[in-house]
């Protein structure tokens, strides 16, 4: 039995721009388990908003491997993982639950999401399309391009003193497309309500974090007013928030990294879907790897937002097949994916 890991910097096809940040290069850390002859791996994709970075994931990983014994023991590995860091490094965890998953459903030779039982029926929502914050005209191309590749639906990142000129033009650049908002927590509540007129006519199906995270007064009192769904992301860091959330928004947008693993999403999935809220499964800018086991869990989800692998100029796997935004789930055993 051992785990092993490596860290590799992809890079993004242009730059990428949210509120908070723009960035073209991401460490992403390999973590493998390999064991009577198979090998699970897992992708830990650090946010520095959640309070992980490369350097802390080097640091964590060598304590929080040693938990992971018995791939079949799953609830053992979180305890074990919490008892050493509570609440914090989930994308290590991610990484060393999907590494402990993937032998399990290969040492069964069936695909993870047979492992966990989910119905092989493959109903999963049509992804949306990023696109970034950037200069309107980069932004009109960005559009422009995805439509005429054949993505049917574009989220835009927002969070700028112009973001009423951005709307109006991606949707003049688009009108065929469904588009949805990111605001990435950069509006005032002000900002917010006036915005939300905006979005509204424009035919935008859903906003993301509006407000900072902490908010949850101010995202209610919008989610009254508001004729346009209200997502929960970055207010979302455990599936412990899930009950409190459900009283300001809408829906939540479930990222495996910053969750901790596919279980710990699965969990608050079903802990939205019994409070009634909507459910997104998202990602970060990873690897097709770490897109995968969102892939496995999308089926279940109202929409999808899985694109971050196809922004990499660099993806060190294969395997996921894309028909514009589609994804299929794959049906090989594991998580359905090769390294290059």
């Amino acid at each position: 039995m051992s785990v092993s890991h490596h860290t590799l910097e992809l890079h993004t096809r242009q730059p990428f721009g949210i509120a908070r940040w723009t960035h073209s290069s991401y460490p992403r850390t390999f973590v493998s388990f390999t064991q009577n002859g198979h090998t699970g791996r897992g992708e830990a994709a650090p946010n520095a908003f959640y309070g992980e970075t490369a350097a802390t994931v080097q640091a964590v990983l060598p304590g929080l491997s040693a938990c992971l014994r018995d791939p079949w023991d799953w609830e053992g590995l979180r305890f074990a993982m919490n008892a050493v860091l509570p609440h914090h490094h989930p994308s290590v965890k991610c990484a060393l639950e999907m590494a402990a998953l993937e032998w399990c459903a290969l040492s069964a030779g069936v695909p993870v999401w047979r492992l966990l039982g989910l119905s092989p029926a493959d109903s999963s929502p049509e992804s949306s399309y990023t696109v970034s914050l950037a200069e309107l005209p980069d932004m009109r191309k960005q559009a422009r391009d995805a439509v005429q590749a054949g993505y049917g639906v574009l989220k835009v990142k927002l969070g700028t003193d112009h973001d009423v000129q951005i709307v109006e033009a991606l949707r003049e650049e688009a009108p065929a497309a469904r588009l949805r908002v990111d605001a990435n927590a950069a509006w005032s509540r002000h900002q917010a309500r006036r915005m939300l007129e905006v979005l509204d006519a424009a035919g935008v199906e859903l906003v993301e974090q509006p407000l900072a995270s902490g908010d949850l007064e101010g995202h209610a009192d919008l989610r009254r007013f508001s004729r346009v769904p209200i997502m929960a992301d970055e207010s979302l860091h455990h599936v412990s928030d899930v009950p409190a959330l459900s009283r300001s928004f809408d829906a939540v947008n479930l990222k495996l990294a910053k969750l901790g693993g596919p279980l710990q999403a699965l969990l608050a999935l079903r802990t939205a879907r019994a409070l009634g809220m909507s459910v997104m499964i998202g990602c970060m800018i990873e690897s097709s790897l770490g897109v995968a086991a969102g892939v496995h869990l999308a089926g279940l989800c109202d929409w999808a937002d899985l694109d971050g692998a196809l922004l990499l100029a660099d993806d060190p796997y294969s395997g996921l097949s894309w028909q514009a935004g589609r994804v299929q789930r794959p049906q090989a055993a594991g998580w359905g994916v090769t390294e290059r």
